[in-house]
């Protein structure tokens, strides 16, 4: 019996770590560009323990009730790329005012789309897209791969498949990316 179990959980690995190399996302170089893109936003106050606060704005699933939306430019491996970030509260129903005086108690993930360079991912203008939890580790998806890189492309849904579908064709939905950026 215990070598039966023992056979499962090997299996079940192995199936764990064929998926992720086979998903155009997880990788080790995403989650190291991912780490990278952590301490931009940290130098940024885009995260950490000195970020900046905003106005909370209504959200939708698969992203808080209620975000904090920022966009701006951040450099990241010695190039600058522009960055949206969206920090995702809830439940449902949160007081807005709870959210203000505890910000943390309400915070359920950072998601985040980072501009790369050109080449990187031409069908979806570049986009590196990003899930992390509130401590800045990188959530998974119920395979146990990371939530870093081209997140569910050629999927019928996930970020690509329903950024793309964003007015303005630019991936964001919460107004187009500044000609300035």
């Amino acid at each position: 019996m215990t070598t039966a179990l023992a056979a499962v959980a090997v299996a079940a690995l192995g199936a764990s770590a064929a998926y992720s190399q086979m998903a155009p996302f997880g990788g080790e170089e995403d989650v190291s560009f991912a780490s990278e893109l952590w301490a931009a936003m940290e130098n940024a106050d885009l995260a950490g323990p000195n970020q900046i606060r905003a106005a909370l704005s209504i959200g939708n699933d698969p992203h808080g009730m209620l975000l904090e939306t920022f966009y701006t430019k951040v450099e990241v491996g010695g190039r600058e790329g522009f960055i949206s970030v969206k920090r995702n509260y809830g439940p449902p129903g949160t007081d807005p005012e709870d959210i203000y005086n505890d910000p943390d108690a309400f915070l359920g993930a950072i998601t985040v789309m980072f501009q790369r360079e050109e080449g990187y991912d031409e069908d979806n203008q570049n986009w590196f897209w990003v899930k992390y939890l509130p401590d800045g580790s990188l959530d998974k998806n119920p395979a146990g791969v990371a939530l870093a890189g081209k997140v569910a492309k050629g999927m019928d849904v996930g970020c690509i498949a329903c950024h793309s579908a964003a007015p303005g064709g630019d991936y964001l939905f919460t107004g187009s990316m500044p000609d300035a950026m």
